[in-house]
């Protein structure tokens, strides 16, 4: 007896035990869900043993974290009038209070380092020392800010625009946990939004730590949305087809239940939900479908054949159930190469793709036949579906194609070949921590605010290794560093850079009795004397804290990139590099450059490179899946060109829209790939059955196969292009470009599949039309109909 009918007899007879089991399944996954978490962190893309990561690992042990820091600014004239101006000296030290707060700077804590010639050292004093109290008071001080203390100029304040920013250096302990994310949304957001409604002024909020709280609350907000849509769409398109609540409940009870198996496993799992992560809960729900498609329709085609319910759902798993496992395993193989790289983020999406791509394909096999088991067969009206008028016109349209157009059908294959491959030439790399962010949120439009106001707000370390306790304040060191901050001036891309250099001008500055045109490098003579000052002074080794180590011979130099492409980051880093190359001998030296930014950016460059690697790996899988099946590499040939076709053509559409390759978009070709082939192995299953039956008549078979399978395979595509449509909703724009692309693709690769794949068989005709060629397949994917022994009665088992 045949394996699968064997698999349709234990279903059917023990369809009580097997609901009991998935029952049991889905509540233990179901009380995995409360582990669920959201990430706290930016995604590292690069392995962890890569040599950037063990630079920003090495820049984290000597410094700390980085990104701990958020920024207010208001650029407001009537901020400076007494009551408002009061007030935003009140917002940062009511925000300096919290424990989650390490220290503020704001106009309120400016210290000037002033020269005590009696005692030879700097002291510090404040700003001022009585709140101001008349509008004399404040321009006073704004004055002074503005014209005589230089070290603040990018820091506190723009001199050009007026801009008053306040810095909030968060405690680094918290910064990747859930205590940043309530802080923000407890306290923080709430005490602006008073500030603002009381002073009527516009307070602009980023830095990294509030950037990341908001695009995660982001994604929280659009896993429910996008899970809501993806039912919506996928349901009505479904019962528009088949016009039965009852199948589209059913097929919903589905794909939810596989939506609640792909949360379980994310939190039995403990991986945390990024962006990419919440997309699987509604990729099920788009895969799962299809699934639901062929199942159904076949079943409601036997009933309408025979009216025997028995006979019908055993041969709706006996006859499908192996055809759907070999497209589930074919998409689910397409998602696994991700496994593959050696990037976390990317591992941790295809285990939990691949395995819930697989676990819905049992939930449909299980549950469908079994619910329909226990109701009345399907009436007339149920089936009309299956003789629509419009639906035969397209499969007989898609007939006439091939039998009379091939040649047709070959030129345009070969034009748009060519016009994608110029397509492809024209695509670029791009990556960027913000990139994808939505952009009609207030938060990413305050992100372009710090750009314009201060150059940015993603950080780009320098690390200067002098390879020698207190090797830093060496006037040579100094000099050194000093050139290299010239040419990042020159670059309009990068903030003005903040490092041990402010410190020591703002020394010479002091020494000089505070005069602003002493705000610059020491002389070697001018550097002695500042030293014995220095050296009396605790003023100034506080403000040297966070610029240089404790042994003194690592210094850091900190600058803020704009929102930069991956191309423009490389010219930047190769322009930097020769600079220190050219300043810093390598024996005395060690220079390096690093940051969460760069971190991202190189991690975007790695996934690049390791994108063939990943689309190749799927390519070989599914051949070899294909080749198990068919065991004929001629017939592996021929399906995959149909499958790749699909994935050229949409990287030429990439090219010519100015969609770039970046960690979104990298994805779509593996996924869809995957995706894609499925209607392959329907239609060549199909189409070696007709072989048979025919006796070997290519045309005959090609003809048959095409009418049996052209509507599934127009039924599954339009939920897929639909299904992967509701992506274009989302406010990331790299969510938005892989949805559309994914749609995009499976779109022409219906086209290919319906079109070039039949004429492709019938113009290949003599070369694979025989049984030498075509061998009996290691599996029947669709048995035969003297296959099983129909001996299920009319009554249920």
């Amino acid at each position: 007896m045949n394996f699968w009918v064997r698999v349709s007899r234990f279903i059917l007879k023990q369809r009580i035990l097997i609901l009991i089991i998935l029952v049991l399944i889905t509540a233990f996954l179901a009380s995995k869900i409360k582990y669920l978490e959201f990430s706290h962190t930016e995604a590292n893309l690069l392995p962890s043993n890569h040599i950037e990561n063990i630079r920003y690992d090495k820049f984290l042990e000597i410094f700390g974290e980085e990104g701990n820091l958020i920024l207010l600014a208001v650029n407001d004239e009537s901020l400076f009038e007494v009551e408002n101006f009061s007030d935003w000296i009140d917002l940062a030290h009511r925000l300096d209070t919290f424990s989650q707060v390490d220290l503020t700077i704001s106009v309120a804590d400016i210290k000037k380092l002033t020269k005590d010639t009696e005692n030879e050292k700097f002291t510090v004093e404040p700003l001022y020392s009585l709140k101001p109290s008349s509008k004399e008071d404040i321009e006073k001080i704004r004055y002074e800010l503005f014209h005589d203390l230089p070290f603040f100029d990018h820091l506190l304040y723009n001199k050009e625009t007026g801009t008053l920013q306040t810095a909030i250096y968060l405690d680094k302990s918290i910064v990747n946990t859930p205590i940043r994310e309530r802080f923000v949304f407890d306290d923080l957001n709430p005490i602006i939004e008073e500030f603002e409604q009381r002073t009527g002024l516009d307070v602009r909020v980023s830095g990294m730590p509030y950037i990341r709280t908001m695009n995660a609350q982001n994604i929280i907000d659009e896993i429910g949305m996008f899970v809501g849509l993806a039912l919506g769409i996928t349901s009505l398109i479904f019962f528009v087809f088949f016009r039965s609540f009852r199948a589209t409940f059913i097929t919903m009870v589905v794909v939810s239940i596989g939506v609640i198996w792909a949360l379980g496993f994310i939190g039995w799992f403990r991986y945390e939900i990024s962006v990419l992560m919440a997309l699987i809960p509604p990729l099920i729900i788009v895969i799962g479908v299809p699934n639901a498609i062929f199942l159904i329709n076949k079943y409601q085609q036997e009933v309408k054949n025979h009216g025997n319910q028995a006979k019908s759902l055993q041969r709706v798993i006996s006859k499908i159930g192996n055809a759907t496992l070999m497209t589930n395993l074919t998409t689910a193989s397409g998602f696994a190469t991700f496994i593959f790289t050696k990037s976390q983020l990317l591992k941790e999406f295809g285990i939990i793709a691949s395995i819930n791509i697989m676990a819905i394909f049992f939930l449909s096999l299980f549950i469908i036949p079994i619910i329909y088991s226990f109701m009345h067969k399907p009436k007339e009206q149920h089936l009309e579906h299956l003789e629509r008028k419009w639906m035969e016109k397209v499969v007989s349209w898609m007939e006439n194609m091939v039998r009379h157009n091939r040649i047709g059908i070959y030129i345009t294959t070969v034009i748009i070949i060519i016009i994608s491959l110029i397509g492809v030439y024209m695509i670029k790399v791009s990556g960027s921590l913000i990139e994808d962010m939505p952009k009609g949120k207030t938060f990413y439009k305050d992100i372009q605010f710090f750009e314009d106001e201060f150059g940015g707000i993603m950080p780009l370390e320098i690390v200067v290794d002098t390879k020698k306790k207190k090797g830093v304040m060496n006037l040579t060191t100094l000099k050194r560093m000093n050139k290299l901050e010239e040419e990042i001036d020159e670059i309009p891309e990068l903030s003005k850079p903040i490092s041990v250099l402010n410190v020591v001008k703002y020394a010479k500055q002091a020494y000089y009795n505070g005069n602003p045109d002493y705000y610059q490098l020491p002389s070697q003579q001018e550097q002695s004397f500042i030293l014995s000052y220095s050296k009396n002074s605790g003023a100034q080794a506080e403000m040297l804290e966070n610029f240089v180590d404790s042994t003194g011979q690592y210094a850091r130099m900190t600058t803020f990139m704009k929102d930069i492409g991956t191309e423009k980051m490389e010219e930047i880093e190769n322009r930097l590099r020769e600079k220190v190359k050219k300043n810093f001998p390598e024996q005395k030296y060690e220079v390096s450059l690093t940051g969460k930014a760069l971190v991202f950016l190189k991690g975007t460059n790695y996934l690049v490179k390791n994108l063939v690697i990943s689309l190749s790996l799927a390519i070989l899988l599914i051949s070899l899946l294909m080749a198990w099946m068919f065991r004929s590499y001629k017939m592996i040939l021929i399906s995959l060109i149909p499958n790749i076709l699909p994935l050229l053509m949409t990287a030429g559409v990439m090219g010519y829209l100015g969609v770039p390759i970046k960690p979104s978009t990298i994805l779509v070709f593996s996924i869809a790939f995957g995706i894609s082939v499925d209607d392959t192995i329907h239609f060549l299953a199909k189409y070696r059955q007709e072989l048979i039956a025919h006796k070997w008549n290519v045309r005959k078979s090609v003809y048959g196969a095409l009418r049996e399978t052209g509507t599934s395979m127009f039924y599954t595509s339009v939920v897929l292009f639909f299904g992967f449509l509701v992506f274009t909703v989302s406010s990331f724009g790299g969510t938005k470009a892989l949805g559309g692309l994914v749609s995009i693709t499976l779109l022409f690769a219906m086209g290919a599949n319906l079109l070039l794949l039949p004429s492709l068989l019938l113009s290949l005709e003599s070369a694979i039309a025989n049984k030498k060629t075509f061998k009996k397949p290691a599996i029947a994917i669709i048995p035969r109909d003297d296959d099983d022994t129909d001996s299920l009665t009319d009554d249920m088992p």
